[in-house]
Parts: C-alpha cells; sequence; structure tokens
C-alpha cells in the first residue's frame, strides 16, 4: 500500500468519525425539540445515517482494491463522499 493512498484512506475514515459525531449531535438537538420539529429532524437524520453508511461501504470496497483498482474504485467514492458532504451541510444549516 503506498503512502497516498493510506493517507488517503486515513482522511476518508477520520471523516466518517466526524459524521458519526454529527449525528450524535443533530440527535441530541432533535430530542429538545418540540414535538412537530422532532419528525422532521429524525427524517433528516435517517437520511444521513443511509448516505453515511453508503459511504462507509465505498471506503470498505476502497480498503479491499487492489493497487490497480483502487485509482478506479477511488474516483466512485470521492463522488459518493461530496454528495454526503453536501446532506451533511445542509442539515447542519436545518439544525441550527
Amino acid at each position: 500500500m503506498t503512502d497516498k493512498r493510506k493517507a488517503h484512506e486515513e482522511k476518508l475514515d477520520a471523516q466518517l468519525k466526524e459524521w458519526n459525531a454529527q449525528i450524535d449531535l443533530f440527535k441530541a438537538k432533535a430530542d429538545t425539540a418540540k414535538a412537530e420539529a422532532k419528525v422532521g429532524y429524525y427524517t433528516k437524520i435517517e437520511a444521513l445515517q443511509h448516505k453515511r453508511d453508503s459511504a462507509k461501504a465505498k471506503l470498505r470496497e476502497l480498503q479491499a482494491a487492489g493497487d490497480e483498482a483502487w485509482e478506479d474504485i477511488k474516483s466512485g467514492t470521492e463522488k459518493a463522499w461530496e454528495e454526503v458532504k453536501t446532506a451533511f451541510h445542509d442539515a447542519a444549516s436545518k439544525f441550527k
């Protein structure tokens, strides 16, 4: 495994951990919200968890790939990552 590959995978893994922490914060905020807002918050949280899980699966696929296939899989993983980042950014603006 190249240093570049290892660093990239570690960066993605750290981002997953950050997203998990954000989901926990969103849940805490949702728990204190009024009843009618809770449903919307939890729907948003569920969607974020699904996107996060998809990104996590892409990371696992990337980690399992051989060195030749790694570059090809990397571009798909980066696209998935951008979608999740956008979803978290949108959610963060709604939870403020």
